[in-house]
């Protein structure tokens, strides 16, 4: 016989002397296992982090401010104490950014009442208190708008009727929630002008319904968190005092 068909054959056979017995699922079983303070703790691990966990614990609690009363969101139907501070400290710690960067001024603020996830209490701010009362890893963007689209902004909000935070802008509409006034920096909107509109990329991007930031005539990112924004305005401004004002009103 061929020496050739010889090899041949023997490594079918040995293929087929070797070939893998086919598996099949056939039940799968699992558990719950609680969480709870009966687990043993892992002190090796434990150990390994406690100088990390310490530090963390010591940067939180950091005193930068102090807080004359206690703020919530609850606080007001068409704007509140607590959200107006938060949009005009996104105004006075991201314009100047921006003001750098492109020679042009943040024209107005609005973020997202959802995005208020915490109190402010009264007494001393930590910056505990910016990661509780902005969790979030939201980012803020200036969105360039027509006058024509921010009309459509203003329609949303008057008929939301919600306190989103705003800032430079202000809005007055009557029992029907048509609007009487809507002006940016006291002045009547331009349907042709273009307007610089800091808001988070979460609502950028269509949150809350909010579809009006696109399109757009151009986006600007600013790599630059709520949260930080808020940490340095607190480090600013040492005490705190918001009120609710005429920003956004209901006219009865």
């Amino acid at each position: 016989m061929d020496s050739r068909l010889l090899i041949l054959l023997f490594l079918s056979a040995l293929t087929i002397g070797c070939k893998e017995k086919q598996l099949h699922l056939s039940k799968i079983e699992g558990r719950q296992i609680s969480i709870s303070d009966s687990l043993k703790a892992n002190t090796e691990i434990n150990d390994f982090i406690e100088p990390y966990r310490k530090h963390i614990q010591a940067d939180l609690s950091t005193v930068l401010a102090y807080a004359v009363d206690t703020y919530s969101k609850t606080d007001g139907e068409f704007n509140t104490a607590i959200g107006n501070f938060m949009a005009d400290a996104v105004y006075e710690e991201a314009n100047p950014i921006f003001l750098s960067r492109t020679n042009k001024n943040i024209d107005m603020v609005l973020l997202n009442h959802g995005g208020i996830r915490a109190i402010i209490s009264k007494g001393d701010i930590t910056t505990r208190t910016a990661f509780e009362l902005m969790p979030f890893e939201n980012s803020i963007v200036v969105v360039a708008l027509k006058g024509s689209q921010v009309t459509t902004l203003i329609n949303y909000l008057s008929k939301a009727k919600k306190a989103h935070p705003i800032s430079k802008l202000k809005l007055s509409i009557d029992n029907d929630d048509n609007i009487i006034e809507a002006t940016i920096n006291n002045k009547p909107i331009d349907q042709n002008k273009t307007y610089y509109i800091a808001t988070n990329d979460y609502l950028y991007n269509g949150g809350d319904n909010m579809t009006f930031f696109q399109p757009n005539d151009s986006l600007y990112v600013l790599d630059y968190k709520i949260r930080n924004a808020l940490i340095d305005h607190f480090k600013k401004v040492d005490t705190i005092s918001p009120v609710r004002d005429n920003r956004f009103i209901q006219i009865k």
